[in-house]
Parts: C-alpha cells; structure tokens; sequence
C-alpha cells in the first residue's frame, strides 16, 4: 500500500475502529444506469461507486466468482484510512459491489494484501467441512507511525467460510511481527507445490523478503532478494511470485513483479520485473537492470489472480501514479482499475520479455463496428471522423514501422502516439489532451518505451480507449502503455499518417466497447 497522503493520519482516530454504517441498501447497489454516466466516468473499465480507490488486494478465484478487493476510503475522494472494498465478478468485466469486507481495527489501518483459497484447511478454520478463503494484509498503526516508531506495519489474516461474503480476523493477529522495518508490507502469498507449503512474499524497504508457513498462521524468514538488483529510485511495493511457461518451449521460469514510487522509467509509480528462479526457498535471478511491465504512467500496484480455473496469470492494476492520484479532475469517484490482462512471458534473442495483453473477455465487449478496415498506403495520411471513439477498440498491422496514431476532438485537443524505427521507440503525448495542469508531471512531457522489435517483424498495435483513458498493446504486449486522460470534449477523429515510403498500414477495424454498468 502506497504512503501517500499521510497528512489523512490526523483523522478522527474512530475510523481505526470501523463503522460500518457506510453500507448501501442492494438494490441501490445494484442501480447504477445512472450514476455511472457522469464526466470521466470509465464505461468498461472498474470503478467504485464513489470515493478514493488504490491498489488492487486479494485477486482470487473461488466457485465460479472473481473477487476484486481494493485500497478503499468510504468517507472522500482523497486517500485516508484504508479499508478493503470488495467486487466481484463472474467473467472479469461485469462487476458487482459488495459491502465493504475489511474494516480497520485495533491493529491498524487495512493495507494492502492478497487472498488464497485454502483447499486442504491447512489454516483450520472450516469446521464443517468448509472452504476457507484467507486474507493476508498488512496492518498500518497510525499511532506508530506518528510515535515515530519504526515498527508500526505488520501482517495480520482474516478468514471467510462462505465465500467472500463475510469476513472474521484472526484472533491471534499480527502472525508476522515487525523488527524495525520501516515500509513492511503489501504480503502476496500463493501454494508452492514443489515445497508443498505457502510461500508469503513482502516489500522491506527496496527489497523483497520471502517466508514459508504450514498453515498460514505461523511464518519463518526464508530468504530476502533485489538488494542490488533492478531500480532502486523509490520504495518497493506490492510484489508478486508466479512460475510462467516460456512461450513455444517446455522451459518455465519465475517471475518476480514489484512495484516501486518514485522513479518508474516515465517518471512517478512504475511496476517493474525480474526473470528468474525459485527452489521454494530462495529466488535467483541474473537480472541486474530493471525491465518494465508497462512505459505508461498509470499503472501501478498491479498483481494476478490465485487460483484460476485455467491456471492462467491474470494481472490487474490500478490506473494511476501518486504524482497526481489525487487530483485528477473527477468529482464523486477516484481512481480506475486496467482492463484484466493475461501474462506470459516470451524470449526474444535470449532475452525473456513479460507480455501482458487484454482476456478475451475484454475484446467481447466490442460488439458493433464503427469503422469498417481500411488501408493507410506508404507515405499517406488518412483522417476518419468516427462517433464512439472516445469508447472504442481499435486495431491495425503495419509493416511500416515509422507512423503516428492520434486522436482528436472538436477543440483540437489531442492524444498523439508515434512510432520511430531509427530510435526504437514508442511515444505518447498527452501534452494537448485536455484537462493537464491539475498536476505538473502530469502533462509536462512526452513518454516514450522501447519498441523490442526485430529485423522483419511486423506491428500489431491495438488500442482501448475508455472516457478517462488509453491503453496501447504493440505486438500482443510485449510494449504496454496505460494513460489517464482527461479531454474537455469526446475524442471523435482518427489521423493516421503513415511515414514509410514503402509498406502499407491496415486498419483492421474500430469497434465499439459496451458498458458493462449499463
């Protein structure tokens, strides 16, 4: 959990306690044809109903249902004492609220955490034969933050026996104490079955350290990693651990995300990752350099789903940057969350890349053609006028490798993207697209990413663009940018130029993204 915002300590101390008066009715719940209509409003992406969001907790899967738990304050739409706030879903992009799950309590502050599903009752806590779902989180005192203690983060569990829907904290909370470790959090734990125990991984500082537990109850400091490795310009935060089979080959390897505020490759909150290996003990990884989920600014904190049906890795992340998370212009609501994304990892020249690329599901929500394909011959300009595109998918190949995409509305705002083969790179400005000096680093540069492309490849690029955002996939994601934006009218034309003397580009299609609140 970010440590932003830290002027909120000075809350009223109650809020520590949970009241949980905050709960709507369901069938208020429920309706939300019209508040979701509002300015800004994302149409296909999650948000909750009002107030301030952050990162994502406990992805996990369990009969049938996807929850979402979420950094959540029910009182502003300015980060405060956190709780978790609770959604859930059964295909990824239609989304129920649920009462909030996780209230702070006499240990602290609800930061961040992950969720597992104890199939064999290691932990104990089904009686009659049920399912656990245990929640492990990271507890916040704000008492020993402002006592100028240094060990006022530690980790606590909760339980549910009916599948999310309430919840119980353990009595014999915190079950991992704190040394002296100043930022000690954001636990991701999941079943490692080499060792046929669990495996916790935990943010200390710049590093993650790693500890092993029977029954989720009682843990032990198995190893510690990243003290020299991979970018160090800020704090480290919610890590996750995850074997991945290498595309085309039998090899597998671990994979090691963590998240880090400041000093992301575009400025602000990045999510960077390591190659690696894991013995159930100890993660080793020859990386030395950071490599980067996604060049974007807005996503952070990002973390996948325990217990797929498939065993597929599902990341989602929260879509933002603590440059200016708190004063993007929305009113009742902050804060998005990306489109779900599946991972997998891909070798190109010995290298291993961690492609992160929108679930089917997502592309079923283009359901109507707004635009027909259309070719951009070598060296030609095409501008289409299209209605809807502020809430489209668009999709095109290229042999060129030297072209720019930009969108624009009847004010001549414009988000612009571009593609240089001499450079290698990728670049997005936002510089002109609306709504940008709420915050400086907010528009104040253009971003760019390395393109990862090789002699005779050709280029995928699609795009999703929602009310609020943009979110760019080149080559089935082997580059990823995410970007807030903000335009003052619907972005409504499409400006193709294609800047190569020889290729054409095709335009497969624009489509129309329905609104899973509608």
């Amino acid at each position: 959990m970010t440590m932003q915002g830290k002027i909120f300590f000075g809350l009223l101390s109650v809020l520590i306690l949970g009241c949980k008066g905050n709960d709507k009715p369901n069938e208020e719940k429920q309706d939300l044809r019209h508040s979701y209509v509002e300015q800004y409003r994302p149409q296909f992406h999650f948000t909750p109903e009002e107030k301030w969001m952050n990162d994502p907790n406990g992805l996990v899967y369990h009969e049938g249902i996807y929850h979402l738990f979420y950094q959540y304050y029910p009182e502003d739409i300015v980060w405060g004492p956190m709780h978790w706030g609770h959604a859930t879903s059964k295909d990824l992009v239609h989304w129920e609220h649920q009462p909030i799950a996780l209230y702070p309590d006499e240990h602290g502050l609800i930061f961040s955490g992950s969720a597992v599903v104890d199939k064999n009752n290691t932990s104990g806590f089904a009686k009659n034969g049920e399912t656990p779902l245990v929640a492990v989180f990271t507890y916040h005192s704000m008492e020993g933050e402002k006592a100028g203690r240094m060990d006022f983060q530690t980790q606590g569990i909760a339980y549910s026996l009916d599948n999310g829907e309430t919840w119980t904290k353990y009595d014999g909370n915190p079950v991992i104490g704190n040394s002296g470790i100043k930022d000690f959090r954001d636990p991701k734990v999941f079943w490692d079955e080499g060792s046929q125990k669990w495996v916790l991984v935990l943010v200390a500082g710049d590093n993650a350290k790693f500890y092993g537990s029977d029954n989720l109850k009682y843990w032990n400091l198995l190893s510690e990693f990243g003290r020299e490795q991979g970018a160090h310009g800020g704090v480290w935060e919610c890590p996750d651990l995850f074997p991945l089979q290498v595309d085309g080959s039998d090899e597998t390897k671990w994979v090691l995300i963590i998240s880090m505020n400041p000093g992301a490759s575009n400025g602000g909150s990045g999510t960077q990752y390591f190659v690696g290996n894991f013995d159930g003990k100890t993660f080793i990884s020859e990386q030395m350099e950071p490599k980067w989920l996604d060049f974007g600014t807005d996503n952070y904190a990002g973390v996948t789903y325990n217990n797929t049906p498939n065993g597929e890795r599902i990341f989602i992340g929260w879509m933002s940057n603590w440059d200016y998370a708190r004063d993007t212009p929305t009113q009742k609501w902050r804060s998005a969350m990306t489109v779900p994304r599946k991972l997998a990892l891909k070798k190109r020249e010995g290298d291993y890349l961690l492609a992160n690329y929108p679930i089917p599901e997502v592309d079923g929500l283009a359901t109507s053609i707004l635009m027909e394909g259309f070719t951009v011959g070598a060296h030609q300009t095409e501008s289409r006028r299209i209605e809807g595109l502020n809430q489209s998918s668009l999709l095109l190949t290229s042999g060129s490798k030297d072209f720019s995409i930009t969108l624009k509305n009847k004010l001549g705002e414009t988000v612009a993207m571009s593609m240089d083969s001499k450079k290698n790179q990728f670049a997005l400005d936002r510089r002109n697209s609306g709504q940008v000096d709420f915050q400086e680093a907010f528009g104040n540069k253009i971003h760019i990413a390395p393109t990862h492309l090789l002699e005779g490849d050709s280029v995928e690029v699609k795009i999703l663009v929602d009310q609020s955002s943009i979110e760019i996939f080149v080559n089935g994601g082997l580059l990823t940018m995410t970007e807030q934006l903000f335009p003052n009218a619907p972005f409504d034309t499409l400006i193709i130029e294609n800047k190569d003397q020889k290729t054409e580009i095709e335009v497969s299609n624009v489509k129309k993204m329905e609104s899973v609140w509608q």
